[in-house]
Order: C-alpha cells, then structure tokens, then sequence
C-alpha cells in the first residue's frame, strides 16, 4: 500500500531474481480500514516510492490506480469465507478487513494475471488467507512468503512505523522481545505461563498497549490453550504505540 521501505524491497529482490518481469501495486485499498480515521493518515509518498523502486531496478513496473477505477464505480468489497482463518486474531479486532483483501487482492490477480505473487510473513495471517483466496479463486498463482525483515532493534519493518514518534520507534523493540521470550520458553512453559508473562511486559511499559497476544496453530491460526504434538505454532501479537497500531508474529517451534 505504499509508504515502501526495505521490507518491500526484500520481496521485490527475491522477485526480481525468480522472475522475468516485476510489477509492484501501489494502492492503499479503502476496503480493508474499518478505522476511517486510519485510512486518512496512512501514508502516501508516491514520488519517493518512484525513486525507491526506481533505485533497485529501473525494469520494475509500477501498477497505481485509482480506487473507482478498479472498482469499476462502486468501492465495496465481496464477502468471503476463509475456511475459519477470517475469524482468528485480525478478523476478531477489524470486522471486514480480509474481506477487502481478498476483493482487492482478486480485482488485482485477474487484471496482472501474475505466475508469482510475493507477500512478507509479517502479516502471516493475510498471506494464510491468500493462498486460500487462490484456492477460492481457482487462479493459477504461486504464493510465495518471505521472511520478515527487521530494523537492527528487531522491529518488523512496516508502513506504520512512519508515524512513530523517535521514542516509540526505540521503544518498539519491546515488541521483538517479548515474542523472543515466547519462542525462548516455548518447549519449557506452558501457553499459560508464556500469555501472562507477555502481558506483564507490556503493561509495565507506558508507551504500549497490547491488544494482543495469542499463540495459535500455524495452519488454522486457531488459538492454542495447549500444546500438542506434531502442531507448528506461532506466537501473534497487536499493539497500539499511541493511535498507530502494529503488528508482529513469530514462529515458535
């Protein structure tokens, strides 16, 4: 959606290495806010995110039009069902949000008709809920997700980390550290134990409220109560660092 930093710049490196042709949307979709508030301050540098793609690979083409036009007039999005993944986490705190991702995402597919589409893991829940809108879709796609790429402090790169003031910037490394504690004590504590200790380090921050935590099952993104055997898990977390609200995930085991 814009606002590119080098978090997109490692997906569209990857892409430009497995592929012939590269083409990067620019288009902050208004279906997936359902904060209007969120929409009008997401960021919108359009000529520095020229330059910047401009700077890694001058063949790079850039697809960026307008909301009606995609939508053909009427700017709503299509209802789906995600097998259950809508629900989880994201769908419990913005009703309707993967709705207007997967009706942008679709609009999109079918027009660039792409044999790759490259999504980073830090929203892993939007990229679960894209290789099922695919499936959905019946659309011969490939999706590839790609590493998180993070700041030396270990905060997820993000369009949002704009608007953080210097402070909250230093301080956003408490995100990283708590899901590192969760991955540390993984095999050791119990899903019990490693919530509520996630939710005191948060609390004992002024600059950070946690909308929060959840250790889930990385294919359903089904919340765990406890462990089971053979089941990949990941550790999920929101935060609001005043009215910005990021977000963060990783794998646990």
């Amino acid at each position: 959606m814009g606002a590119l930093h080098e978090g997109h710049g490692s997906l569209i490196g990857v892409s430009l290495k497995e592929n012939d042709l590269t083409i990067v949307s620019i288009f902050v979709n208004p279906t997936q806010f359902n904060n209007a508030s969120d929409l009008d301050k997401y960021p919108r540098p359009f000529e520095q995110d020229l330059r910047y793609l401009e700077s890694l690979d001058d063949s790079i083409i850039v697809f960026a039009p307008k909301a009606t036009d995609l939508y053909g007039g009427k700017v709503s999005s299509k209802a789906y069902r995600f097998g259950g993944l809508e629900h989880e986490m994201e769908g419990k705190h913005r009703p309707g949000h993967f709705d207007g991702v997967g009706t942008v995402l679709n609009l999109f597919f079918r027009l660039i008709t792409p044999t790759r589409a490259y999504f980073g893991q830090k929203d892993f829940q939007q990229l679960q809920i894209v290789r099922k809108l695919v499936q959905i879709e019946k659309l011969p796609i490939i999706i590839i997700g790609c590493p998180i790429h993070r700041a030396e402090s270990g905060l997820a790169m993000s369009s949002r980390n704009k608007r953080l003031t210097p402070l909250q910037t230093k301080e956003a490394a408490l995100l990283y550290k708590a899901l590192n504690y969760a991955q540390k004590n993984f095999k050791t504590l119990s899903i019990s134990q490693i919530n509520k200790e996630v939710e005191r380090i948060f609390k004992e921050n002024p600059h950070f409220e946690l909308e929060y935590f959840e250790i889930a099952k990385s294919d359903t993104l089904k919340t765990a109560l406890r462990k089971r055997k053979n089941t990949k898990y990941r550790g999920f977390l929101a935060v609001f660092a005043g009215p910005v609200r990021l977000i963060d995930n990783i794998a646990l085991n």
